[in-house]
């Protein structure tokens, strides 16, 4: 059976090695199952119903929510992709997307998480039209390439400071605007030591390097003093049980923000913002872990695109309705094509282990921001990678690039750090006479940005 449904044999590979492929996989992106509930939880807990407190029940029922969710999510998306693609590509609530739910929407902006959640059912709906009619794929075209590299760098630093933040490794200062924390803390001292552990593992190319990191750093801090009369990382009141309910969470979006144009317009900027960012995450990763796989043609297009971007629109809704920002293809994705993964086997088998991994929900909620500080650190390492590719030794891409990367993280807001880019972008081309892969489209957007900027849109007030 399995063998007919993924094709086993034509893509030359068998089910024990897309087995063991699934597992590199899961080894690679598990920390999203501690990770991404620690992020959310910046936004949920601006809730006074839920609040920041992470010992309060409250607290603990929604994160323990966004655990069951995240996986569920993860689980079932890729289920979808590997039955509607037969691609082994993994997807789950994405780094840099959740980061804007909970700093832009929600703290930022101010938008209920309730609201934040229909937000994503809205950019989730409008993908699928888009990806039906082929529009998505047009509108990626429209903004240049370097630009779309300089947004994931600016991404990258953002999850790194964020990273950095939640540990105390920087702090505010009303002097200097930021600052070191005290490196003589326990939980600062556990984060740094983390941090050191993972950038040595990922420059051995140990297998899973975030995963160990993450669970060595927690293990640590079982014994480290948090300064307050306790450690760093509390016990676990049971070493597996059911997992959490997901009620908190599950199907608590709101559409307030369609209540008025007023409204709409003052997110209409937010909303574009998660379009781009979705659209260029997805499609890069897709690209990226199909071209390992030798999936490309030879004119470098990928076949069966339209089903995977009609299969990751629906992630998308699908994340929305489960109560966690949008679902994306993952590029540790690429671990398990280079353990000799080629089918969505590899992917299913991702999947399944996702949903074991549920029943250890008390053992990831009491990972401490120390021990996700260092995933956060490398990721946005990573993502920063692909600076190389932009030409700076061109002006006119250089000045927005450089904007975007530095806008997204000094404003807090990767929004605003987009909007940044594109606006310098248009100008530039405008006065230059060489858009560079500029289109109509791209104006049009960064009028949209503009218009924001200066609160001149209609009913904006």
């Amino acid at each position: 059976m399995l063998q007919r449904l993924f094709k086993l044999a034509e893509n030359r590979t068998n089910t024990g090695r897309e087995l063991f492929a699934g597992l590199a996989t899961f080894a690679a992106m598990a920390y999203i199952l501690a990770v991404n509930p620690a992020i959310l939880m910046n936004g949920f807990g601006a809730d006074p119903a839920i609040g920041n407190d992470p010992a309060s029940q409250s607290f603990l029922a929604v994160k323990g929510a966004l655990v069951t969710v995240t996986a569920l999510t993860a689980a079932v998306s890729t289920i979808l992709m590997a039955l509607m693609t037969n691609y082994p590509v993994a997807l789950a609530p994405g780094m840099g997307i959740n980061a804007f739910f909970a700093f832009s929407i929600c703290l930022g902006a101010g938008v209920p998480w309730q609201q934040a959640l229909g937000m994503v059912f809205v950019n989730g709906c409008i993908f699928l039209l888009l990806s039906v009619t082929g529009i998505r794929e047009k509108i990626v075209k429209c903004i240049p390439y370097p630009l779309k590299i300089a947004i994931t760098c600016g991404i990258g630093i953002f999850i790194a400071f964020i990273g950095l933040k939640n540990a105390g490794i920087i702090v505010s200062n009303p002097a200097t605007f930021v600052s070191p924390g005290d490196f003589t803390q326990g939980p600062v001292a556990l984060a740094l030591g983390g941090i050191v552990l993972v950038l040595v593992l990922v420059a051995r190319r140990v297998p899973g390097a975030i995963v160990i990191g993450i669970i060595a750093t927690t293990l640590v801090g079982l014994v480290v003093p948090d300064g307050e009369g306790g450690r760093v990382t509390r016990l676990p009141s049971s070493l597996f049980a059911l997992p959490a309910s997901p009620a908190p969470v599950f199907l608590q979006l709101e559409f307030g923000f369609l209540a008025s144009l007023e409204t709409f317009l003052k997110i209409l900027p937010l909303l574009l913002t998660l379009l781009l960012v979705d659209m260029f995450d997805n499609l890069g990763t897709l690209i990226g872990v199909t071209k390992r796989a030798g999936f490309l043609d030879k004119s470098g297009h990928l076949p069966k695109a339209g089903r995977a971007l009609v299969a990751d629109s629906i992630a998308a809704i699908l994340s929305s309705l489960f109560g966690t920002s949008t679902v994306v293809s993952y590029i540790e994705s690429a671990s398990g094509v280079e353990a000799g993964g080629r089918t969505g086997l590899t992917a299913v088998s991702t999947a399944l282990l996702m949903l074991l991994a549920l029943f250890l929900t008390p053992l990831i909620l009491v990972v401490p921001a120390a021990a996700t500080a260092p995933a956060l650190v490398v990721v946005g390492v990573f993502m920063l990678q692909s600076v190389t590719e932009i030409e700076m030794t061109d002006f006119r891409i250089a000045a927005p690039a450089a904007l975007t990367i530095v806008g997204i993280p000094l404003t807090f807001s990767i929004a605003e750090g987009i909007g940044f880019g594109l606006i310098a972008a248009a100008v530039l081309a405008v006065a230059t006479g060489k858009p560079r892969g500029f289109t109509i489209t791209g104006y049009a957007i960064a009028a949209v940005f503009f218009l924001e900027f200066f609160h001149i849109f209609p009913f904006s007030g």
